[in-house]
């Protein structure tokens, strides 16, 4: 009997010494190939990695969409287009848009070359751009100095070339009504969009019906050169001013302090974030600034002269001709559009230090892609002489 017992142990003892070489066997092995693992990655370095699409970097997305790209490459590209955007489609409210326009960074320096740019924004009614060609023109040449940014309505693409400036520089939009807030909310869209792009200084509000009359270089040297924003201020007891204001925007803002003037404005960029991170007397104008009203035409002039009237040159940079009356301005005919239109223009602008830098009126026959020629009743040598002057 305890011979069996002691033959029994002396079995178990010898199966247990053998599971425990094999055990210090295996982990030995997997501990050598670890390490050697961690060398090789250590050596080498990570080739690889997963990553958010470049377009998640700098617009917030509900995707989460990734690519495989090289660490260094990735991280390079991803910081040039976090500083300068080059694809403005995104799926941001205009709340999210608003508030990530308006950071401001802490550091004075820029960690990157930074030419101060001029940010050209197109509000189109229609979603056409039928001047297009004076502006390829105009800014051709100076690709490093300028970017282009165009509300259109919802659904329509400008139809412009691979190679025009506005190729690709259309942001997301809403439908916007004549007279209503939505106009006001489409020009704070471009504001925004534009003020993504870090290199952007000034902030240009143009519409379709807009031509230069300067070179792009006298544009670009009189806006960045300038202390000044440019939004037209003024008041009026009129019923196109005073009788447009709401006692009901009082105690914020009353009457001696509302003010009327173009809806073309130009602006600085620290004001254009000022005019971003505005909550107070925004609401204000959409609820009470209702149609007959115009808050176009009544809410960058009345909070601009309230807050900053000191960084402001009261005035505008666009040549409109209300001469007529009525709600609409003149429009260039056929028989407007001669040689000595533009100087003409130019020489109502004042002083030579204040030049007006855009005609803001309609042309009944602009030069478009479909008509390279202008219509036979405007002669030939008009147009040609006409888009030399805008250009010179």
């Amino acid at each position: 009997m305890k011979g069996g017992v002691v033959d029994d142990l002396r079995v178990m003892f010898t199966r247990k010494e053998s599971s425990t070489c094999l055990a210090r066997s295996v982990m030995f092995l997997v501990i050598f190939a670890v390490g050697v693992i961690a060398g090789l990655w250590t050596a080498t370095g990570p080739r690889t990695q997963y990553t958010r699409t470049y377009n998640n970097i700098v617009f917030p997305s509900t995707t989460t969409t990734t690519v495989y790209a090289e660490a260094g490459a990735e991280a390079e590209a991803g910081f040039a287009e976090f500083v300068a955007p080059t694809r403005l489609m995104h799926d941001m409210t205009d709340e999210q848009l608003f508030w990530r326009a308006s950071m401001v960074p802490v550091a004075a320096e820029y960690p990157f070359k930074r030419v101060p740019k001029v940010a050209f924004m197109f509000l189109t009614g229609r979603g056409e751009l039928p001047l297009a060609p004076l502006w390829e023109r105009f800014f051709r040449g100076n690709e490093d100095r300028f970017s282009v940014y165009v509300h259109a309505p919802p659904g329509m693409t400008v139809n412009v070339s691979t190679d025009s400036p506005f190729y690709g520089r259309q942001i997301p939009s809403q439908e916007t009504a004549w007279g209503s807030i939505s106009l006001m909310d489409a020009e704070k869209r471009l504001l925004a969009n534009a003020l993504l792009d870090f290199s952007n200084e000034r902030f240009v509000l143009l519409s379709e019906s807009c031509i230069p009359l300067h070179s792009f270089r006298a544009v670009y040297d009189y806006l960045i050169g300038s202390r000044h924003s440019f939004v037209e201020v003024y008041f009026q007891q009129t019923k196109q001013c005073q009788g447009r204001y709401s006692r009901r925007m009082a105690p914020a803002i009353r009457l001696p302090q509302w003010r009327k003037g173009s809806q073309w404005f130009e602006l600085s960029r620290d004001l254009a974030i000022d005019v971003l991170a505005d909550t107070k007397y925004y609401p204000l104008f959409r609820r009470h600034c209702r149609p007959s009203c115009y808050p176009d035409e009544h809410y960058l002039p009345t909070t601009v002269n309230m807050l900053h009237g000191a960084r402001n040159a009261n005035r505008t940079v666009t040549y409109v001709d209300w001469s007529k009356g009525g709600a609409h301005p003149a429009k260039y005919t056929a028989g407007n559009v001669t040689a000595a239109a533009v100087p003409g223009i130019r020489r109502r602008g004042g002083r030579n230090d204040r030049p007006w830098i855009y005609i803001q009126q309609p042309l009944d026959h602009p030069v478009t892609r479909e008509h390279k020629t202008p219509p036979l009743h405007l002669p030939a040598p008009h147009l040609v002489e006409f888009a030399t002057v805008c250009m010179v």
